[in-house]
């Protein structure tokens, strides 16, 4: 049932464990301290993918050592998101390896190699399966590396960073990616601009503000048909297609990208896909990482977020686990959550390579 990705690593609950719609790793190592993810299943397939990869990171293994860690939160299917989760991070090794570091260039490049051989994808296979034109994922991704921590988001995927406050217990929440979501008035404003010639580059329709009234997200990897016109047309179901003709792609692959010096103070980092966020504030989530065991941690923010969905729905958290994949939908949608500590003075440079990846894939 679990889709592991792990090598050469061998230790009990390697691969996480399943608990129904959920599947969890309570606690891992990564190089620069102890990780925890969990994944719970609302759609009838699951849509999150999302991966952690410690040791080399670069394709010929003589370059820097690192965490890198990715959320991909897919939509229209599970195409997007499953091929990012299986190319990413072998196109950013590579690019690592050509220009013999990690930085924002690198970054960008492989979310536009992934970007292109997935299109490249789609048009293979567009007689045979048009569908795979409107699936789309968003892409969060981050790097620990010599001390820096780089962003790369596409899309309305998010990370927070935990913060100690000198002379405080307290430890304050820090959003660190910026969301590309038409609900947020400055990513409509970019839109506008980007497309002065079209008065429904961004509609309301039922209280929310969508892409051409189809989407929310103005940047993903993936959804040819918004950003190729040769794939806006039959067979493509037409609930996807455009009325018209456009000129240039309407949604944009190309990620903000932060590059942050890691402090002492900065304690740990929650990734999660949108879904966790929809019922969680950024301290809210803190809170609860910083007041609870490391162990399962990740699980309990899951775990926080479907009370939270059962509260707004006025039914119990024990009814709602019994809903099943498909229907569960209408209550939450999937959550990917990846906890990562960074002990600053822990840095594990004899731990074997570490991989792993999330999620319980529907049947083939």
């Amino acid at each position: 049932m679990v889709k592991p990705c792990w090598r050469p690593r061998v230790d009990d609950d390697a691969s996480g464990k399943v608990d129904g719609l959920l599947w969890y790793k309570d606690l891992g190592n990564h190089l620069y301290g102890e990780f925890s993810m969990a994944v719970i299943q609302a759609n009838n397939s699951l849509e999150d993918q999302s991966q952690l990869e410690s040791g080399p990171l670069s394709s010929d293994n003589s370059g820097p050592r690192g965490t890198f860690i990715g959320v991909y939160d897919g939509h229209a299917g599970t195409e997007a998101s499953r091929f990012i989760c299986h190319n990413l991070f072998s196109n950013f090794k590579a690019f690592v390896s050509e220009h013999q570091e990690v930085s924002e260039n690198v970054l960008k490049k492989a979310f536009s190699a992934t970007e292109e051989d997935f299109l490249s994808l789609v048009k293979q296979q567009w007689l045979k399966r048009p569908q795979i034109a409107s699936a789309g994922s968003c892409c969060l991704v981050g790097v620990v590396c010599n001390g820096l921590l780089y962003i790369a988001n596409a899309g309305d995927s998010r990370v927070v960073l935990g913060r100690a406050e000198r002379g405080s217990r307290r430890v304050a929440a820090i959003q660190l990616s910026r969301e590309h979501n038409a609900n947020i008035e400055s990513e409509r404003n970019e839109l506008r601009s980007l497309h002065p010639d079209d008065p429904q580059i961004v509609v309301l329709k039922h209280k929310v503000w969508r892409v051409k009234g189809i989407i929310q997200v103005s940047r993903s990897i993936g959804d040819a048909y918004l950003k190729k016109a040769e794939f806006n047309r039959e067979p493509l179901q037409s609930k996807y297609r455009l009325a018209g003709h456009f000129h240039k792609p309407i949604l944009s692959s190309e990620p903000s990208v932060l590059v942050h010096k890691l402090q002492p103070e900065d304690q740990f980092l929650v990734f999660a896909s949108d879904g966790l966020w929809e019922h969680l504030s950024n301290q809210e989530a803190v809170d609860i990482v910083q007041n609870f065991p490391r162990n399962g941690i990740a699980k309990r923010l899951v775990k926080a977020a479907l009370k939270e969905a059962a509260k707004k729905r006025e039914m119990r958290y024990s009814d709602m686990e019994k809903i099943d994949k498909g229907v569960r939908r209408h209550f939450h949608d999937d959550i990917t959550v990846m906890v990562v500590f960074i002990d600053s003075h822990i840095i594990n440079t004899s731990y074997p390579t570490f991989s792993i990846r999330g999620g319980i894939p529907s049947p083939s």
